[in-house]
């Protein structure tokens, strides 16, 4: 791919508080090579721009955020796979150059997409999540029941989107089929859901040794298992048992954040709230348990910083096409607790650091989420400081060139603007 070289831009390195002055960061092949060198290669002359590590999202559904339910229950597999395959290029688009997948068959998608077949994010894939029978997994209708083994396994199951497993052997069968299929971290249910008919918000799911036998099955792989949970009943068993990372758990008590702090837990928090950018719920019943999560987030950000807990950011969007286009609003929504320079930070940096505890299993070696001599050169060019403007990430028009992996998948300036490429003479 040869050498490009970004001139007079200011950086955003993905840890510091602010801007460097104007310098210059130059990338070959893959990879960049240097921070502040002479130019040489392809020269792209930024004045006015701030160069930032391509955005990472670390709770997305790669195969589910674009397709409603309906379409996802009564049409062929394989067309959902195509929708997905169209959304990783928007994902890209919109500036978001790496994903931690917590649900759904994207191993094909991811596949593809590092052979250069398909456009699309870096995937952290975690396969089917695994759930207890009655768990926020358990998508099955009563019709489905009794458990019958001589018909087929329910549409979730079939798929890839879950899958049932009761009693520490099934879950340990299960964790070791999604490590064999090429999870990079395995996902367990730990605690009730809003988008599931049957389970209760409160319950407390699975037992301790059923969720250690997850445990035990990702760290003889050398990775981890996070938990979907949002209680405190659940989020303490899934930490006695364990796993290295919480999802959600927005109606935790301080007990249990003193436990996470202690256990040096991270927690994979959205900004869930009341508004335009809720999951589409239609079940009343649903919907309750819904706000019960809204209105528990802010108090589980209060406690996350007070107890300096490492917090990573993530959107879960599932079911809705419009609400992929708002990932970077998302995003942005996070100065409501915090500031510009820590939001940047928590969506390349830190997600970065929760990405990499996969260890041997990161199919992705040098470093993410910075802007650093060796790391992978995932680049985004924004017009403006998106530590004065947070709200510039927000809409992915404002980023003038998109680089994945040294090559430029978005470029706004080629075509004779301010900043054009233009080769070293």
């Amino acid at each position: 791919m040869g050498t490009t070289t970004f001139t007079n831009v200011r950086v955003f390195d993905g840890t510091a508080d602010a801007l460097t002055e104007p310098t210059t960061v130059t990338v070959t092949d893959d990879r960049i090579v240097d921070v502040g060198a002479l130019p040489t290669g392809e020269i792209i002359d930024g004045p006015g721009h701030t160069l930032l590590p391509g955005l990472i999202d670390a709770h997305w559904h790669s195969t589910l955020a674009d397709i409603t339910i309906l379409e996802l229950v009564t049409t062929d597999s394989r067309y959902a796979m195509l929708r997905a395959a169209r959304q990783a290029e928007q994902t890209l688009q919109r500036g978001f150059t790496t994903v931690r997948d917590l649900g759904g068959p994207s191993f094909p998608l991811k596949r593809a997409i590092d052979e250069g077949v398909v456009p699309g994010p870096r995937i952290y894939p975690s396969g089917a999540m695994i759930s207890q029978t009655s768990g926020h997994g358990d998508f099955r209708t009563v019709h489905d029941l009794p458990l019958d083994p001589s018909r087929p396994l329910p549409l979730v199951e079939r798929v890839g989107i879950s899958v049932i497993a009761d009693g520490a052997d099934a879950v340990l069968r299960a964790a070791r089929e999604q490590l064999l299929l090429g999870a990079t971290q395995v996902k367990v249910m730990a605690g009730g859901g809003a988008s599931t008919l049957y389970d209760p918000l409160d319950a407390t799911q699975y037992t301790e040794r059923e969720i250690h036998a997850a445990v035990e099955a990702a760290a003889n792989w050398g990775t981890y298992v996070t938990v979907h949970a949002y209680t405190s009943d659940s989020v303490q068993q899934a930490i006695r048992a364990g796993v290295r990372c919480v999802e959600h758990g927005q109606l935790v008590d301080e007990q249990t954040v003193a436990m996470m702090a202690e256990h040096d837990i991270w927690w994979s928090l959205q900004p869930f709230l009341d508004d335009e950018d809720a999951n589409p719920m239609h079940d009343p019943a649903g919907r309750a348990k819904q706000r019960r999560t809204h209105e528990g987030t802010d108090v589980a950000y209060r406690l996350a910083i007070e107890y300096g807990i490492k917090i990573a950011w993530g959107t879960d969007t599932l079911f809705d096409p419009h609400l992929t286009t708002r990932q970077g609003a998302q995003l942005a929504k996070l100065s409501r607790w915090f500031r510009p320079a820590q939001v940047l930070r928590m969506a390349t940096h830190d997600n970065a650091a929760l990405l990499a505890m996969c260890g041997a299993r990161d199919p992705y070696p040098a470093p993410l989420g910075v802007v650093a001599p060796g790391a992978y050169a995932d680049l985004l060019l924004v017009a403006g400081d998106p530590i004065v403007e947070l709200d510039l990430i927000a809409d992915p028009a404002n980023f003038a060139i998109i680089m994945q992996g040294g090559k430029l998948v978005k470029n706004t300036l080629a075509a004779g603007r301010p900043g054009a490429a233009r080769p070293d003479s």
